[in-house]
C-alpha cells in the first residue's frame, strides 16, 4: 500500500508497524510529529500501546528502559538538546543491553539556537552503545524502523535512526507500507530470556567491580560484532518480502569509479544525481553512502572503494578541532589497509543547503588534486 507522508510520519508508522507496546512522548522540534501521530494512532485504537507523557528526555529514555527491562517492545524520538539529555541513560540503555529503538531528527546544537539540520547530535552519541543509522529517505526511516527491531532484539543492543530536519522530516514522500500481516511474520513478539518478572526476580544495573565490569564491554563490543552479520541477514530477509534492499552501506556507480564521494543523510540522495551528472561530463565518480555508524562496516567500505585513487568526504557535521566525523572516521578504517588520498570537506551545518551545484564544486575540487587535507569548509561566509 503507497501512501504519501512525512518523513516524521514515516518514523511513527514503522513504530505501529512494529507493534511497540511502549511509547514515551516528549515533544521538540522537529521531532514532535512523530509522537504526536502516534498519539492519535493510539487514542484510535489503531496501536494496543501504553502512551506515556514524560517531563523531559531524560525521563522519556528512563520510560523506555523501565519498558524494555520489562520484555516490552519500547521506542521514542527526539531531536538535538533532548538527545543531549539523554545522555547519561542512553549510556544505561546501551550497558544493560536493551534493544530499543529510537528516532532521533538530526537538529543543529545549540547557541546559536536552531531548529536546522546537522549531526551532531546523534554523532556526540557514537560511543553509548547504541547501533546507529542514518536514513536518507522517508522509506528508508519506516523500514528501518521495522528492521532495527529484528536486530537489537537478537543482538540485545538499542538502536538509534537519524535523518535529517525538514530535508527528510517534513518533505513528504511516496512510501509504500508493508501490509501489517507481513511484517507480522518477519517481526515476531519480541521474547527476552530474561526480564523483570515479580514471579522470576532477578537483579538488573547492580553495582560491579573491576572483576565484571571489563567483560561488560566486551560482550558489547561482541554484540557490536556479532551485529554485522546480522544487519546484513535481516535486511535480506526484508527484501525477500518487500523487494527493498538495505545495507550499513550503499555504493552507487563505486565499481569503475576513479574517485569515489563519501556521504550520509539526505546528501547522499543528491549525490547520486550529481554522480549521473559527473558521469555524463566523463568523470568517473562514484558516491559511497554510510548507512551504519555503529557498527562501523569497515570491510564493507574497504571492498567498496575497490580501485579508487581518491576519496572525497562530506560531512554535515565537525568535530570542533579536528575535523568531520565520517571523514576521520573513514580515515582510520583506511589505515595500515589502503593507502589512498582523502579530501575532507564541510557542507550543510544548521540546515544550509546543499545543491547538486555545491556537490560538483567539491567534486571538481577533489579531482584537481591529489593530494590528501584535513579540512574545506564548503560555501563559509568570511
Amino acid at each position: 500500500m503507497k501512501k504519501t507522508m512525512m518523513g516524521n510520519y514515516a518514523a511513527s508508522w514503522g513504530a505501529q508497524l512494529s507493534r511497540v507496546q511502549v511509547i514515551a512522548a516528549y515533544p521538540i522540534t522537529p521531532q514532535t510529529l512523530i509522537v504526536e501521530k502516534l498519539s492519535d494512532i493510539v487514542a484510535d485504537g489503531e496501536l494496543k500501546a501504553k502512551f506515556i507523557k514524560v517531563e523531559s528526555e531524560h525521563s522519556a529514555m528512563a520510560a523506555c528502559i523501565g519498558a524494555s527491562s520489562t520484555g516490552a517492545r519500547a521506542y521514542t524520538a527526539t531531536s538535538a538538546q533532548g538527545l543531549a539529555l539523554m545522555h547519561e541513560m542512553l549510556h544505561w540503555a546501551g550497558l544493560a543491553r536493551l534493544p530499543i529503538v529510537m528516532a532521533n531528527v538530526n537538529r543543529a546544537m545549540a547557541p546559536g539556537w536552531s531548529i536546522w539540520a546537522d549531526q551532531n547530535d546523534s554523532l556526540s552519541q557514537r560511543d553509548t552503545g547504541w547501533m546507529s543509522i542514518f536514513s536518507s529517505s522517508a522509506q528508508d526511516i519506516l523500514d528501518s524502523t521495522i528492521i532495527s527491531y529484528k536486530v537489537s532484539e537478537k543482538v540485545l543492543l538499542p538502536t538509534l535512526i537519524s535523518f535529517d530536519a525538514f530535508f527528510l522530516s517534513h518533505t513528504v514522500e511516496v512510501v509504500d507500507m508493508p501490509e501489517q500481516e507481513l511484517v507480522d511474520k518477519f517481526l515476531p513478539p519480541y521474547k527476552p530470556e530474561y526480564k523483570m518478572d515479580v514471579n522470576d526476580p532477578r537483579s538488573f544495573g547492580a553495582l560491579t567491580d573491576e572483576q565484571y565490569y571489563y567483560e561488560f564491554r566486551y560482550k558489547m563490543q561482541e554484540a557490536m560484532d556479532q551485529a554485522i552479520d546480522v544487519i546484513k541477514e535481516t535486511c535480506r530477509e526484508y527484501e525477500e518480502i518487500t523487494g527493498r534492499h538495505y545495507d550499513l552501506i550503499h555504493a552507487y556507480r563505486c565499481e569503475d569509479a576513479d574517485m569515489i564521494m563519501v556521504t550520509s543523510g539526505t546528501i547522499a540522495e543528491t549525490t547520486n544525481v550529481t554522480v549521473d551528472t559527473l558521469r555524463e561530463e566523463g568523470h568517473k565518480v562514484g558516491n559511497l553512502q554510510i548507512r551504519y555508524i555503529r557498527p562501523y562496516p569497515k570491510k564493507d567500505i574497504l571492498a567498496a572503494i575497490g580501485g579508487a585513487k581518491k576519496l572525497a568526504v562530506i560531512d554535515r557535521n565537525i568535530s570542533p578541532g579536528y575535523s568531520g566525523i565520517f571523514s576521520q572516521e573513514l580515515k582510520s578504517a583506511l589505515y595500515n589497509e589502503i593507502d589512498i588520498p582523502v579530501r575532507s570537506y564541510i557542507a550543510g551545518l544548521g540546515g544550509r543547503d546543499v545543491k547538486i551545484e555545491d556537490i560538483k564544486d567539491i567534486a571538481y575540487n577533489a579531482l584537481e588534486h591529489d593530494e590528501p587535507n584535513d579540512l574545506i569548509w564548503k560555501g563559509v561566509k568570511k
